[in-house]
């Protein structure tokens, strides 16, 4: 158990912006509003997952849609709460812990102001161990958890709860309703209990955030390479180091989708939903989802968003193997690169 405050945000929004493989959304957004609300309500107590007792009601909190609407439409601040209180109102109980959903940019730090907020305690893991674009693409769903009732809570002061009668459904009504409401709300939903955490979580990504961040400042810092800095913590390999020469993207049914093209020693191309799902060296597909596929600045280790990519910038891609849980066979028919349409199968990273 320690305490997040207000010095620890950079480190660990910086960090989760590259575990965030693209998405997840802008991590300085959500770092502000991680800032405001430790600001006002004061530090959040994080603990770890052996720590929650086995009947703590554990609520993840998240954003759902396109990361380039986030660019433009900047949360109220509210949302979080209001989707929170919602699903408590369905539940009929209270939350006793905070957790985020996933460690992506953005999405690692609302759960922040959430447990500021409603004064909770926070959970040091998250569902993904990275980002993905849809909501059943989450370690709960292969223990069999039920994504609803999910809340969603949007900038205007709407909610909504759905109720569906499966995982995948959840994400397609839930994704429905995202877009009428502006493409960005906050959402309450996939309620775990404490003795589920060990198999529905991946553990202590939190953590890991804020010392890849530490890592990449300290390194800049010193003079030192930031990007081997943080291919060195997370144990990821590099794939390929180039500038980005053309970027094709657009906003379609709630997810910012499209490709990236590098040039460098060869040619590399990015496939992107929100997150990055593959990549071609030379035509030849040297990584691919569920492993994470992270885009850094070559000179600073910066995180690049796929909504931030954009011609000239010097970049550096580098691969990072995924929580195991998702390579087995469940794990690739949620979220390996044939459900995303791609024709191929699962692609184990090269050798560093």
């Amino acid at each position: 158990m320690r305490e997040i405050g207000i010095d620890q945000l950079d480190d660990m929004a910086r960090g989760a912006g590259i575990l965030g493989t693209g998405g997840g959304g802008d991590p300085y957004v959500g770092k502000l509003l991680a800032r405001e609300a430790i600001r006002r309500h004061g530090p959040v107590t994080l603990y770890d997952i052996a720590e929650v007792p086995a009947d703590a009601t554990v609520v993840p909190i998240s954003g759902m849609g396109a990361p380039t609407v986030l660019l433009e439409k900047l949360p109220a601040g509210t949302e979080e709460l209001a989707a929170l209180r919602a699903l408590e109102a369905v539940l009929g109980r209270k939350a006793t812990h905070i957790v985020p959903i996933e460690i992506g940019g953005v999405n690692s730090m609302i759960p922040i102001a959430a447990a500021a907020q409603a004064g909770l305690p926070l959970v040091d893991g998250d569902a993904m161990g990275r980002a993905f674009p849809e909501a059943q693409m989450v370690l709960p769903t292969l223990i069999g958890v039920s994504n609803t009732p999910m809340a969603m809570a949007d900038d205007k002061g709407n909610t909504l709860v759905v109720d569906a009668i499966s995982n995948h459904w959840a994400e397609r009504l839930g994704r429905a309703a995202c877009v009428q409401m502006g493409c960005q709300v906050s959402c309450a939903d996939t309620v775990l209990r404490g003795d589920q955490l060990a198999d529905g979580l991946v553990p202590a990504t939190l953590t890991l955030a804020e010392d890849l961040g530490r890592a990449v400042r300290q390194a800049r810092a010193a003079h030192a390479d930031p990007v081997a800095a943080a291919t060195s913590v997370l144990g990821g390999v590099t794939l390929f180091t180039g500038k980005v020469v053309d970027v094709e993207r657009r906003t379609t049914g709630g997810f910012a989708r499209g490709k990236a093209l590098l040039a460098g020693a060869g040619g590399f191309e990015l496939s992107f939903q929100n997150e990055h799902l593959l990549a071609r060296r030379d035509g030849e597909i040297v990584a691919t989802t569920p492993d994470l596929i992270c885009v850094l600045d070559t000179d600073t280790g910066e995180p690049v968003t796929t909504e931030s990519m954009r011609y000239g910038l010097r970049v550096t891609v580098i691969g990072v193997p995924c929580d195991p849980r998702w390579t087995t066979p469940a794990g690739l028919d949620l979220a390996g690169p044939r459900y995303f349409g791609y024709d191929c199968d699962y692609r184990p990273l090269p050798a560093a």
